[in-house]
């Protein structure tokens, strides 16, 4: 079957893979759409995300819908035919933090298309791949396949939310519109967020984010003063949430918002130190906590997505064939013509 195997920095190659054996609790899909995520533009442009660095040929892919071809002896929950969409995570289901409902801290995790481990696991981004039974989610026939493989970076938003605390009828403000920006101010209205501004240096995905319930977008790349009423009285939001993966961004955030607030770090920062202002933490009592991931939140994005509670759609802005790899990944890099760019065979 083919693939999209990554060799190294721009050498990405549709190719013949094998086919993994089904285990009695696993489930063979048929590749239906796959969304390009901010960890495979690193992997693809730099051989690497955060601490993260390529060893071997890796298949990428994480976001990913399908359709049930094969079901192993012991599968109950879904039979061929039905249409999931998939969690690439796949805990162990045993550890301390399986066991506390964290098994995104899973001690022996194996996400789709990461390098964080040796031998890399596998990703998504193939014609046909084999999954566990718990990571297949059914969706009903009036849900895109594009919106069904939505919910991984849906999940995202939803767990960065979800470790803020309570939202309803706070501000909040959104650095970055990128997928998962956006996807994290789809979050924080659903929580009930009252104000949501949203920050970004680039036009478009704003936009996309406005689209998504922003009441406020900023370019702070054409008019930087705008955040400075924000500054002022020592900040004025409750939430705070860093999703560009810049550590300039950090110190931004933190002189925006109240004393008291929380700041959390959603994006994935270049490998190493990343300069932190402790004095402004500590002298203004600031919790700074860290999202990584989902754990239970993806079921329930699944569900808002069906229900129509949430609007995947604005952030779906682009579908190429995996056939156009090196088109479909120099799209989903420019932001001044994508969001969310998805891929098929």
């Amino acid at each position: 079957m083919r693939a999209a195997v990554l060799h190294g920095p721009e050498n990405l190659l549709i190719q013949s893979v094998d086919e993994a054996p089904l285990a009695p609790d696993e489930v063979r899909l048929e590749f239906r759409s796959g969304g390009i995520c901010g960890s495979d533009l690193s992997y693809y442009f730099k051989g690497r995300v955060g601490d993260f660095a390529l060893r071997e040929p890796l298949i990428l892919g994480h976001e990913v819908s399908g359709q049930v071809a094969e079901t192993g002896a012991a599968v109950r929950t879904v039979r061929p035919g039905d249409r999931v969409a998939v969690n690439p995570s796949r805990p162990c289901l045993a550890c301390d933090y399986c066991r506390r409902g964290r098994g995104n801290l899973c001690r022996d995790m194996r996400f789709f298309g990461s390098a964080a481990v040796f031998p890399h696991i596998q990703g998504a981004f193939r014609e046909r791949l084999t999954v566990r039974s718990d990571q297949c989610h059914r969706v009903p026939d009036h849900v895109s396949w594009r919106a069904a493989a939505a919910a991984e970076p849906l999940s995202v938003g939803l767990h960065a939310v979800e470790r803020a605390g309570e939202l309803l009828g706070r501000s909040v403000i959104i650095a970055g519109a990128g997928p998962i920006g956006c996807m994290t101010t789809l979050a924080a209205r659903a929580k009930g967020a009252g104000h949501i501004t949203v920050v970004d240096i680039v036009d478009q995905p704003l936009e996309a984010a406005r689209a998504c319930g922003a009441d406020e977008v900023i370019n702070t790349a054409r008019d930087p003063q705008r955040l400075d009423r924000y500054r002022e009285g020592k900040g004025w939001f409750d939430y705070g949430f860093e999703v560009t993966g810049a550590a300039a961004v950090v110190g931004m955030l933190f002189g925006v918002v109240r004393p008291g607030a929380t700041v959390v770090q959603v994006g994935m920062l270049p490998p190493g130190d990343a300069p932190v202002p402790v004095n402004r933490l500590q002298s203004r009592e600031i919790d700074y906590i860290g999202a990584f991931r989902c754990a239970e939140e993806y079921g329930t994005a699944v569900a808002l997505i069906a229900s129509g509670r949430i609007d995947v759609a604005p952030v779906l802005t682009n579908d190429v064939p995996l056939a156009r790899a090196a088109e479909a990944f120099a799209l989903a890099v420019d932001r001044s013509r994508s969001v969310k760019v998805t891929v098929h065979f």
